[in-house]
């Protein structure tokens, strides 16, 4: 199933089945809503199959929201050979390098991304998000995939500047020391409105991952300049053995997201860097997902203030 999130103009928060560019109104505002039913993704397909043949409404006269409103985010570093070693003097980790956002960081796709006060070098990172089904502690890598109910693209949005990537920063600059403020600022994880269930997708066999900054001004105003391309078939830690590294500490619930980790390409290594200013477009897909895209807006001109 290809399930699609957005704003009902009369009902608030809705979801649909998308068939191609057409959108079935399902019976839930949320997909979380559905998967805490007592067999949460189990009715979700129970109430679709019926729906296949309808005509359903145009996908775009739809306002999207983020595919689930995450209650944990939960995301994972250097998951990527490639983006390990596009850093200078980086290693694999041992285990999973695990760090958080909080659910203020969810925008949809078309909002507004904004470059906080203080912030000089924002930068973004293509990720398979992966939505979970059923409540998972202490699961097996054998257990994990039951735990899945499908798979969504998320954009992981970072100050370098306060995470401390070092090309971000000037001479006698130290950043924040620890990720917490740089990766969990306000909009910083964009999602896109569509949740692809795990039945029909497997990340082992490689979806192709790319981002796109749009500039806003200068000469290439307005071309898009790719910025990542990878594919998950490179996962340090795949799917599996994340759920089960995360859930033996961190219960996961419905609805939580695990952001897998992102590509080499992003703008803090490159040379000189290119980070994203306001008036900037950022775009992220996944094959077989979606998109996300974003205008990128200074604070002083936040929308949600």
């Amino acid at each position: 199933m290809r399930l699609f999130a957005y704003d009902d103009p009369a009902d608030g928060p809705a979801v649909g089945l998308l068939v191609g560019d057409r959108v079935v109104p399902l019976a839930w505002g949320s997909v979380v809503g559905a998967l805490l039913e007592e067999d949460g993704l189990a009715a979700l397909r129970r109430s679709a199959e019926p729906l296949r043949g309808a005509r359903g409404l145009a996908v775009s006269d739809l306002p999207p929201r983020p595919a689930v409103d995450a209650g944990k985010i939960v995301c994972v570093g250097l998951n990527y050979r490639d983006h390990v070693t596009e850093g200078a003097g980086r290693t694999v980790p041992e285990r999973p390098l695990l760090f958080g956002k909080f659910p203020s960081a969810l925008v949809g796709d078309g909002e507004a991304v904004v470059r906080p006060e203080g912030c000089r070098a924002l930068d973004l990172e293509v990720e398979l998000g992966v939505v979970i089904g059923k409540r998972a502690r202490r699961v097996t890598e054998a257990e994990a995939p039951a735990h899945v109910a499908g798979y969504v693209v998320v954009n992981d949005i970072s100050a370098r500047d306060w995470q401390g990537s070092p090309p971000a920063l000037r001479e006698g600059e130290r950043g924040d020391g620890q990720w917490l403020r740089a990766k969990g600022s306000d909009t910083f994880l964009p999602m896109g409105p569509v949740l692809v269930t795990a039945d029909e997708l497997d990340p082992a066999a490689g979806l192709a991952l790319r981002s796109w900054r749009i500039p806003g001004a200068g000469p290439d105003a307005g071309t898009p300049r790719l910025m990542q391309e990878g594919s998950t078939r490179d996962l340090i830690w795949p799917v599996p053995e994340l759920i089960a590294f995360i859930s033996r500490q961190i219960t996961l619930d419905a609805g939580d997201v695990i952001a897998t980790g992102t590509p080499a390409g992003v703008g803090v290594f490159r040379t000189p860097p290119v980070f994203l200013e306001p008036g900037d477009r950022v775009r992220c897909e996944i094959d077989g997902i979606g998109s996300v895209e974003n205008p990128i807006v200074d604070w002083t001109d936040d929308p949600r203030a």
